[in-house]
């Protein structure tokens, strides 16, 4: 009778320890890293609460900006990121850490990074990054050309293009997503001519009149995916959201009015629309694998 009391009394404490473990192992956060552009802002605030309201974990979003995200993700301090533009614009960045990541899927693809012009304009002025060099459109610009962050990549490779294109009477602004937006919007309230960088997807398309110019020498690239990169051992360690993340895709013209309805609302708004107007979607991602 000792005996096996003693055995249920030993069973019980281990299954005790176990359920404690498991519990305090589902109370980690998830921690997802993101830098402060809006189309990495709602595809990371959109998985982190279908991750809580239907996986049930917490989620910790950790902003910062981009090169420390691959180093908390290849050092194993952030469990995912959700915004690696590749093959060229994070090239470098991905290539410091590709043997101590794992990519989990593709979010989007057809990602584009490029400059632009209002498309008050006429193209006969501006079509290309070549006319940039014309006297009087040099003029009407100011020698000035509208940038992102200097750590972002589309930073790197319009200094490249600047270079390419022997803009010599011109300064890349270097500021932030938010800086470049407010001399964009201020520029088209005055009709004045301006040139920026920006890519695909993003909202501003949707609130303002805006052209591509093409750049014949490809030196702010080609089509990119957006890819979903983890640490190492996160699909052993975390198996269901890291089957959620590799599932998860958004078309990107689906990506493009969400991020336009999450400056019109908030994102915690155009988040919620986005879960109830695609249903099926959202079903295919939090499919439960086979076996």
């Amino acid at each position: 009778m000792f005996k096996t009391l003693a055995t249920i009394s030993l069973a019980a404490g281990v299954f005790a320890g176990t359920l404690g473990a498991a519990l305090a192992e589902d109370k980690a956060p998830v921690k997802i890293g993101w830098s402060a552009w809006s189309d990495a802002e709602f595809v990371t605030k959109l998985a982190a609460k279908l991750i809580k309201d239907e996986l049930g974990r917490d989620v910790e979003l950790v902003q910062t900006d981009v090169a420390p995200l691959y180093q908390g993700v290849g050092r194993g301090d952030l469990d995912a990121m959700m915004m690696a533009w590749l093959p060229q614009t994070h090239a470098d960045y991905f290539k410091r850490v590709k043997d101590k990541v794992t990519t989990l899927g593709t979010v989007y693809d057809g990602a584009k990074l490029g400059w632009v012009v209002p498309a008050y304009v006429p193209e006969d002025a501006i079509a290309s990054i070549e006319d940039l060099n014309k006297d009087d459109v040099k003029e009407k610009l100011k020698g000035r050309v509208d940038g992102i962050d200097p750590g972002a990549g589309l930073t790197r490779l319009s200094e490249q293009a600047i270079r390419d294109y022997a803009l010599d009477d011109y300064k890349l602004q270097v500021s932030s997503e938010a800086g470049m937006l407010t001399s964009v919007d201020r520029a088209i309230r005055n009709k004045e001519w301006f040139v920026a960088t920006s890519w695909s997807p993003h909202w501003m398309f949707g609130k303002y009149e805006l052209r591509y110019i093409a750049d014949p020498k490809g030196s702010l690239g080609k089509a990119e995916h957006v890819d979903v990169i983890a640490r190492k051992d996160f699909q052993k360690d975390d198996p269901k959201v890291a089957a959620f993340l590799s599932r998860m895709k958004l078309p990107i013209d689906d990506l493009e009015a969400a991020m336009f309805n999450a400056q019109e609302t908030s994102y915690e708004e155009a988040v919620d629309k986005y879960i109830a107007d695609h249903p099926d979607q959202i079903k295919a991602w939090l499919e439960k694998e086979e076996g």
